[in-house]
């Protein structure tokens, strides 16, 4: 139980992942976040920018454009694996249970968000957190043109790779120090990523509050 714990924990440390899991490894933890609905709670924002972040230092033995081409390829096929699943078996999750790692409340989130911006969330929802597993599934569900869905996930996924990968990518040709703050960047990403959650968490408190209260009346 102690060895599954750890294994656990180095699955959630992306400083752990790039420095003893390699490419491949990152590849493949992308992909899981970007279509698999288990694959909500791992690290995305902040592991493509420590990625470039360590390959800009030498901390991974990859050149950038190879870790670009293959970051971008990982998010691609995750959004269409996403998108297979929910055309074709999507309404499951609505049934779906409560589990250790899995909440109907983020299906529901999700949705919201997606039937806000339309396909558009494929974009906007690759720099949120649950939301980039969830938006290609549902995409699926609501059966989105194929060919509109292949635009909105290539054009999401390099937007998403290449703004976060080259931001660590070029701080760290430029300011290499700050390797010894990664503590920091990573509580700040995640406290950016999160934000939009939390203001939606909060909109919907509110509004439950006020129609209980309409009731009530």
């Amino acid at each position: 139980m102690q060895d599954l714990l750890l294994s656990f924990q180095q699955l959630l440390n992306p400083e752990e992942l790039l420095s003893s899991g390699g490419f491949y490894l990152v590849l493949l933890i992308v992909f899981a976040e970007t279509g698999l609905f288990f694959g909500f709670f791992l690290p995305g924002d902040y592991l493509l920018f420590l990625a470039g972040l360590f390959c800009a230092l030498n901390k991974i033995e990859i050149d950038i454009v190879t870790l670009c081409a293959g970051l971008i390829v990982a998010g691609v096929l995750g959004n269409f694996a996403g998108y297979w699943f929910g055309y074709r078996a999507g309404p499951m999750l609505f049934k779906r249970k409560d589990s250790f790692i899995f909440k109907r409340k983020y299906v529901v989130m999700a949705e919201e968000f997606y039937h806000k911006y339309g396909g558009t969330a494929l974009i906007i929802g690759r720099f949120v957190p649950i939301v980039r597993t969830f938006a290609p599934i549902f995409a699926g569900v609501v059966k989105l043109d194929f060919k509109k869905f292949v635009i909105f996930n290539i054009s999401g996924a390099m937007l998403w790779v290449l703004l976060l990968t080259l931001s660590g990518y070029f701080l760290g040709i430029e300011f290499p120090w700050i390797i010894d703050y990664v503590e920091y960047i990573i509580v700040g990403l995640i406290a950016v990523a999160f934000l939009p959650i939390v203001i939606a968490l909060i909109k919907r408190k509110l509004n439950d509050n006020k129609n209980k209260q309409n009731n009530i009346q």
